[in-house]
């Protein structure tokens, strides 16, 4: 059974910075492409960033384009979302998900992702 459990969550001022991490039981991370989606208050979860299994291609959600990044260690099973210049828009459930070796035709697409965190609460105050 896989894991995700994300960490670095909290309530950071707009203009600030804050880093969520990621971390994946199991001895097969590098074979997982990896994705954060956020969902916030009264709205459905929406795709933020993704990375694939190698980290050599990452793809990002037009809204946070600039701010965020996405990247992973394979070494340490762990992804990690650092977000700059943050808005009170991006206040959210953040969510890490994984997704099994397969061909991912549209990687904002929910579905192709297998196993889901807890998530963590980011606010964002203005």
């Amino acid at each position: 059974q896989v894991q995700l459990v994300e960490s670095g969550g909290g309530l950071v001022q707009a203009g600030g910075s804050l880093s969520l991490s990621c971390a994946v039981s199991g001895r097969t991370f590098s074979s997982y492409a990896m994705g954060w989606f956020r969902q916030a208050p009264g709205k459905e979860r929406e795709f933020v960033l993704a990375i694939s299994w190698s980290g050599g291609s990452t793809y990002y959600a037009d809204s946070v384009k600039g701010r965020f990044t996405i990247s992973r260690d394979n070494a340490k099973n762990t992804v990690y979302l650092q977000m700059n210049s943050l808005k009170p828009e991006d206040t959210a459930v953040y969510y890490c998900a994984a997704a099994k070796a397969k061909p991912i035709m549209d990687w904002a697409n929910q579905r192709y992702y297998d196993y889901w965190g807890q998530g963590t609460q980011v606010t964002v105050s203005s």
